[in-house]
C-alpha cells in the first residue's frame, strides 16, 4: 500500500495531472464505457510507438534471396508501360505533314526537307518584328548581363527592372492603369478567368472561344451560360434570360462576366467591340477580353481593337493578349484597373507558379512596343498585304468559303460544301434548331467529314510548299474542344512581305486551291 501511495504522490506531482485525474472520474461517471474506450486507444498509441517500425521479420523466415540468374531472367522479362499510347496512323501523317525550319524563322525561312526558301505564311509577325536586327541586340546585350532564365516565380525571385518595365510600358502602351505578365501566353488566360470567377459566379461566354478560354471557364466552375458564335442578338437574349431567372429566384447578387475574343483564334471573325461594352454596362456585366490575335496587328499602332474602334481601354475589365503573337517575343499579359492587376499577382495562378519570363524576353518585348509606337507604317503594310490576299482568295469563292473579318490579317478558309455528295459522304444540311444556353453544344449542326476535309486542305498546305509558299492547317484537338470546328487553312499575313511577295504567294494559293479543288467535283 505503501508503494502505491508513493506512486500515486509521484503522479500528482506531475503538472497538469490534477485536471487529468479530474475528467477521467467526471468521464467515467457520466459514461463509463468512455473510459473503456479511451483506455484502449491509450493502450494502441502506446503499443504503435513502441513497436517496430520495420515490418519485415527479423529472424529473415520469410525473405527470398534471389540468385543473380534469377534477378537478370526477371529483369530482362520486364515489359515496361508505355508513357503515353503510340501515335495512331493518322497522327503520324499530321506529324510527317509539319515542316522542319533551318535556322531562324522569319518572312522567308529555308526549310530542311528541300533547303528551299519559301515565302512564311504560317507565323506570326504582323508587324515584321521576327529578326528585327535592333531587337536582336537588345536581346544579346540583356542576355550578358542578367543570364538566361529568370531562376524563380516571379512572386519570389523572378521579377527584376526588365519585368517591372514592360509591365509599365504595356499599361501605357495601351492606356491603362496597370499590367501583369505572365510568362505563357497560353496561361495566360486560362489563369485570368479563374482568379476571378468562383463557383457560383455567372460567366456568359461565345461558343466559338479558344481552347485556353475553354480551359479557364471549366476550371472556374462558374455558371457557364452560351451565346451563338459572335451574334450579339444571340448574346443579348441570353443576357436577358440570365435576368430574369436571377429574378425569378430571388438569387443574391453574383459577380457576372462576359468572356469574349476580339479577332477569334478560330475563325478570324471579328467582335464588334462597342455593343458588347454597350450590353455589359446594361446588364451589369464585366468583360473579359482576349485579343491574343488583335493586340500587336490591329489598330493604327498595333493597341488592337480598342484602337481600332476607339474605345477607352478602361472600358474593359480585363483586356487579356499575347506577347508572344503580337510582339514576336514570349509569354503573356492582362491589362486593366490597379485593382484588377493586384489581385492576380496573389490569385493568379500561373503567375504565382511559374517561372517569370526571361529577361532577354521581356526587353525585346519593350523594344518592339517602342517600335509600333514609332513606326505605325508597319501595320498600314500588314493591312494592305491583307487586302491584297484577300481579294485574291475570293476569286475562288467557287471552292472555298472565307470565314475571317474582311480587316482580319489571320484569313480563315474551309472548303466549300460541295455539290458533289461524292466528295463528303457524311455531309447533311440540317435545319437550325434555337440554341440552348445551358450547353455549348450547337443544336443541329451540320455534319462534316472531318478526316476527309483534313486530307484536301492538306493537299492544298503540301502543293503550296512546294511552290514557294508556307502555310498550315488550323490544328484542333479533336474530341476535347466544346465546339467541333470545321477544318480551314490559317493564312497569317506580316508585314515584313512585300507586294510583290504577296501577289506572288496569292497567285500560287489560287492556283493550287482550283487545281486541288476541281479534281474532286
Amino acid at each position: 500500500m505503501e508503494q502505491l501511495a508513493h506512486i500515486q504522490r509521484a503522479l500528482m506531482s506531475i503538472p497538469g495531472s490534477a485536471a487529468i485525474v479530474r475528467y477521467v472520474k467526471a468521464s467515467h461517471q457520466d459514461d463509463p464505457f468512455r473510459t473503456i474506450l479511451e483506455l484502449i486507444l491509450v493502450i494502441f498509441a502506446v503499443r504503435t510507438l513502441l513497436m517496430n517500425r520495420t515490418r519485415s521479420d527479423q529472424s529473415g523466415k520469410n525473405f527470398v534471396k534471389l540468385t543473380e540468374k534469377e534477378i537478370d531472367d526477371l529483369v530482362d522479362e520486364w515489359q515496361p508501360e508505355p508513357l503515353c499510347s503510340p501515335l495512331t496512323p493518322e497522327e503520324q501523317a499530321d506529324l510527317a505533314s509539319v515542316p522542319i525550319i533551318v535556322g531562324p524563322t522569319g518572312p522567308k525561312p529555308k526549310l530542311a526537307s528541300n533547303g528551299k526558301t519559301v515565302l512564311n505564311f504560317a507565323s506570326y509577325n504582323f508587324a515584321g518584328l521576327a529578326g528585327n536586327d535592333f531587337i536582336k541586340e537588345r536581346a544579346v546585350e540583356t542576355l550578358r548581363k542578367y543570364g538566361l532564365g529568370s531562376c524563380g516565380p516571379p512572386g519570389f525571385y523572378g521579377t527584376i527592372d526588365v519585368h517591372l518595365q514592360l509591365e509599365r510600358d504595356i499599361a501605357f502602351f495601351l492606356g491603362t492603369e496597370s499590367a501583369i505578365l505572365y510568362s505563357q501566353a497560353f496561361h495566360t488566360v486560362s489563369s485570368v478567368i479563374p482568379a476571378f470567377c468562383k463557383r457560383g459566379d455567372i460567366i456568359v461566354a461565345d461558343r466559338g472561344v479558344n481552347f485556353a478560354i475553354q480551359k479557364g471557364l471549366q476550371i472556374s466552375r462558374s455558371t457557364i451560360r452560351w451565346y451563338d458564335h459572335n451574334n450579339l442578338k444571340s448574346l443579348q437574349e441570353v443576357l436577358e434570360s440570365v435576368d430574369r431567372e436571377c429574378r425569378k429566384k430571388g438569387s443574391k447578387l453574383t459577380r457576372r462576366f462576359i468572356v469574349t475574343e476580339g479577332i477569334f483564334e478560330g475563325s478570324g471573325q471579328m467582335v464588334d467591340l462597342p455593343k458588347i461594352i454597350e450590353l455589359k454596362k446594361k446588364y451589369k456585366y464585366r468583360l473579359v477580353l482576349d485579343e491574343s490575335i488583335s493586340f500587336g496587328s490591329m489598330g493604327r499602332t498595333g493597341r488592337g481593337l480598342t484602337e481600332l474602334y476607339n474605345v477607352p481601354a478602361s472600358e474593359v475589365d480585363m483586356l487579356v493578349g499575347s506577347i508572344a503573337n503580337g510582339l514576336c517575343s514570349a509569354g503573356g499579359f492582362c491589362a486593366g484597373s490597379r485593382v484588377v492587376v493586384d489581385h492576380q499577382r496573389i490569385n493568379g495562378t500561373s503567375f504565382v507558379f511559374s517561372a517569370a519570363l526571361p529577361a532577354m524576353l521581356a526587353v525585346a518585348a519593350s523594344e518592339a512596343i517602342s517600335i509600333l509606337t514609332s513606326t505605325p507604317s508597319a501595320l498600314a503594310a500588314l493591312h494592305e498585304n491583307a487586302r491584297l490576299l484577300r481579294s485574291t482568295l475570293e476569286k475562288c469563292s467557287e471552292y472555298i468559303d472565307i470565314t475571317s473579318h474582311p480587316a482580319s490579317p489571320v484569313i480563315h478558309f474551309t472548303l466549300r460544301t460541295p455539290s458533289a455528295p461524292s466528295l463528303l459522304p457524311s455531309t447533311a444540311e440540317t435545319v437550325p434548331a434555337k440554341s440552348n444556353p445551358h450547353s455549348q453544344a450547337v443544336p443541329n449542326p451540320i455534319q462534316f467529314d472531318i478526316a476527309a476535309e483534313d486530307a484536301i486542305l492538306q493537299q492544298i498546305v503540301d502543293e503550296s510548299i512546294n511552290q514557294g509558299v508556307l502555310l498550315a492547317r488550323a490544328r484542333r484537338l479533336r474530341g476535347q474542344e466544346g465546339v467541333e470546328p470545321r477544318p480551314s487553312i490559317r493564312v497569317v499575313c506580316s508585314a515584313a512581305l512585300g507586294k510583290k511577295d504577296v501577289e506572288r504567294a496569292a497567285g500560287v494559293l489560287k492556283g493550287v486551291v482550283v487545281k486541288v479543288c476541281s479534281k474532286r467535283r
